[in-house]
């Protein structure tokens, strides 16, 4: 019997894995295209646990659930035990005995990790606060998708030091490309806390101009994230200069893509003219979390597929 895998950072995938997931969900991802029914996962549950809010992380596991044959119960931790201070290790003993897999979007990374340690099917993280893996899975893809291998390229990150900035610099050290990052004084890269177990593939830069210079890829957040709204004023007046607007984005490559992993605040972190521009694939990128996210559900619950 295979072990159990789990997705809880970024690099708990090998670069060969991914190069299979991300041909995977180029295949998925055609039969969508094409109203082609594949129900390689028929009978098959996935439960769904929610702390934070959500919009296109549980739109996209449960309709890509459902797409590939199986089922998912959406779970909010206010309407169960969870809620009530059940330890999370007696709930992942027991919903790991009734359902094949488990997506949890929630606050501390340390939850999501004690619940894996004691589960008895694969966990996925569907964001916490220091990690947000399938994002960037969508992300690589669509970067993929329009302009081939990202190894070798730059990305360039404007603004906070968050759980998606986290993300792909994991991601640069596991697929081999670089991160340029900038942000505010006091919001700087924290190497631990980002789980970096390499630091050749990125460079901090004070002004944001520089970070985006040939750039590949721009890709920014918004300014306050869930869990962070108390510290929203003191955050607008300390990230004005780190909007994405279109002088930033001349800095960038001529064919340099613009993401953002949404929802947006057009005017704070990207301009409109930007996120609604010819260098903005946000919503090609939005839609890819359904189809890496189905390629990553099929692997981890049925493996490799000759």
């Amino acid at each position: 019997m295979n072990p159990i895998r789990h997705f809880l950072q970024f690099k708990d995938l090998t670069a060969d894995e991914f190069v299979y997931l991300f041909e995977r969900t180029k295949q998925i991802k055609s039969y969508f295209k094409n109203y082609q029914l594949y129900h390689p996962l028929v009978d098959r549950t996935l439960a769904m646990i929610f702390e934070k809010q959500s919009t296109r992380t549980r739109l996209s596991f449960e309709a890509g659930m459902h797409q590939l044959g199986g089922s998912a119960i959406y779970l909010n931790t206010r309407d169960t035990q969870l809620g009530r201070g059940e330890p999370v290790e007696d709930a992942a003993k027991v919903i790991s005995r009734m359902v094949d897999m488990v997506m949890i979007r929630t606050y501390e990374q340390e939850i999501i990790e004690r619940f894996a340690t004691h589960s008895r099917v694969p966990v996925i993280n569907g964001l916490t606060n220091e990690y947000h893996p399938c994002q960037i899975m969508a992300d690589i893809f669509t970067y993929i998708e329009r302009h081939g291998s990202i190894q070798g390229k730059t990305v360039a990150w404007v603004g906070d030091s968050n759980n998606m900035c986290n993300t792909w610099l994991q991601a640069a050290v596991v697929l081999d490309f670089n991160v340029h990052v900038s942000t505010p004084p006091g919001y700087e890269v924290e190497p631990e806390r980002a789980g970096l177990y390499d630091t050749t593939h990125y460079e901090q830069f004070d002004d944001p101009m520089d970070a985006c210079l040939g750039a590949d890829l721009v890709t920014t957040d918004v300014w306050t994230s869930m869990g962070f709204e108390a510290e929203n004023d003191e955050r607008l007046r300390d990230f004005q200069d780190w909007q994405v607007d279109a002088e930033m984005m001349a800095h960038a490559g001529p064919e340099a893509l613009f993401m953002h992993c949404l929802p947006a605040h057009r005017g704070e972190e990207v301009t409109a003219e930007v996120i609604d521009g010819p260098h903005s694939v946000v919503w090609d990128e939005a839609e890819n979390r359904l189809h890496t996210q189905k390629a990553l559900m099929e692997y981890l619950l049925i493996g490799k597929l000759a």
